[in-house]
């Protein structure tokens, strides 16, 4: 069974970057019918809060990405402690006990010399006596796991295609703090062996990561999943902004963005697919695949998401809005008002069109024209077609044509010069209040 995860830390909200990353996994393990799990990264005790992890959840939730299973890596402690233990009697980790400041003077040396900043493995030349001295310091040994240098890291990546990392260009990565506190490499390899993940979809910063966790995958004896290392995202300046990576689900719901309408743009874009109004993530699954992906970075335009969501509430079935919808806004309204709308937070303001009346600032020339209106309008078969019906009678009565025909009207019946079409909106005015209206803008 595929089997995906997304593995934010409830260090803070989540992000559009992790709002892509959390989607495309799920789309991955829906489209083979297999299982998506929420698996929260919060081994930084300090950082992390429930509070964050509660808003991720409930952003995941809002989205419509909801989660199979979840875990939380903190709840898991023991059992990274048991695999540390068999992977350090194997020699596959080992204790260092550099200080930050002796490691950063040997990183500054390196560069001096125009050398990559590779730790030396020093700490694998202390003799038992060497490390018992630096106990008797006081210092708490920080751990690496040691890679093999003979054996090169390659895979094929499915976006990236085959890639390879030479070992002995790479630092034996720091697993485990002085403090016994985790780093983020080793307890992920083991849950994702633990929780039988089968394709890990993340950014191309992990790239590096991946490789250096594909022979931790060797040591503990388990097949490593499949990697997809995606472009990151960047804004419409071309570049990741600080504005695009504070972007999240609170900020899109102040802005009225529907779920559907970030879901169908960051389903597409870095993809040869192109952006569609689709109100069902489901409709996106079969065209999902990770080949589609190009190497470029994935270009975010938030006002390219904005006309995308005026597009799908232009399509939202009055099912799919009757308990956001104002009371009393029943489907033909909803039909009538909502290709005027840009977000759904709109539709409160033209049904307060229709339920009162306008301050309308009509021209005094036009007063006679719409008192002859409100007789018509009186005396008329007020129906579907009451609209053509009045503006017939009035365009043979006066002669009027057009915008002079057509404009006083909407301002006397809107007390706007746009909207939605007369043809559908006058029916749901009704008939004593449109009378009403246009007898009062004669009489202003």
């Amino acid at each position: 069974m595929t089997v995906t995860r997304f593995a934010p830390s409830p260090t803070g909200r989540l992000h559009v970057g992790n709002i892509r990353t959390a989607l495309h996994n799920w789309m991955w393990a829906r489209k083979h019918g297999g299982r998506f799990l929420l698996r929260l990264d919060d081994t930084d005790i300090e950082r992390s809060t429930t509070e964050h992890a509660e808003a991720i959840r409930s952003d995941l939730t809002w989205l419509g990405l909801i989660p199979d299973g979840h875990v939380r890596q903190s709840d898991r402690f023991a059992l990274y402690e048991a695999r540390f233990e068999a992977l350090r009697a194997d020699g596959h980790v080992y204790p260092c006990y550099e200080s930050s400041e002796e490691l950063e003077l040997k990183r500054k040396v390196l560069a001096g010399r125009g050398l990559p900043p590779i730790y030396d493995r020093a700490a694998l030349a202390l003799s038992d006596a060497g490390r018992a001295a630096y106990e008797a310091e006081g210092r708490r040994p920080h751990w690496r796991f040691r890679l093999d240098h003979a054996t090169p890291i390659h895979w094929d990546d499915l976006i990236r295609g085959p890639q390879n990392l030479d070992p002995k260009l790479l630092s034996d990565p720091v697993i485990r703090r002085a403090d016994g506190s985790w780093l983020y490499m080793l307890p992920s390899a083991i849950d994702d062996i633990d929780m039988g993940v089968t394709h890990v979809v993340r950014g191309e910063d992990h790239v590096t990561n991946t490789g250096l966790q594909l022979q931790m995958f060797t040591a503990m004896g388990s097949a490593p999943p499949a990697f997809a290392h995606e472009a990151l995202l960047v804004g419409s300046e071309g570049k990741l902004s600080k504005r695009l990576g504070s972007l999240g689900c609170d900020a899109f719901r102040e802005e009225g963005i529907e779920p559907a309408a970030l879901i169908a743009l960051l389903a597409r874009i870095g993809t040869s697919l192109p952006v569609e109004p689709v109100t069902d993530p489901a409709a996106l699954l079969d065209s999902f695949d990770f080949a589609r992906f190009g190497r470029a970075p994935a270009r975010f335009d938030l006002d390219e998401l904005k006309a995308l969501n005026a597009r799908i509430v232009h399509i939202l079935p009055h099912a799919a809005v009757a308990d956001r919808l104002p009371t009393g806004m029943d489907a033909a309204a909803w039909d009538a008002i909502r290709p005027n709308l840009s977000t759904l937070a709109e539709a409160a303001d033209w049904w307060a069109v229709v339920e009162n009346a306008p301050n309308a600032a009509v021209a005094d020339e036009d007063r006679d024209y719409l008192a002859r209106a409100a007789g018509i309008a009186n005396g008329a078969d007020w129906n579907d077609g009451i609209w053509k019906a009045l503006t017939g009678a009035l365009g043979t009565e006066t002669g009027r044509k057009g915008k002079a025909l057509f404009l006083p009207l909407r301002l006397a019946l809107t007390g706007r010069e746009h909207g939605p079409d007369m043809n559908a909106l006058l029916p749901l005015i009704g008939k004593e209040r449109a009378v009403a209206r246009l007898e009062a803008a004669a009489a202003l």
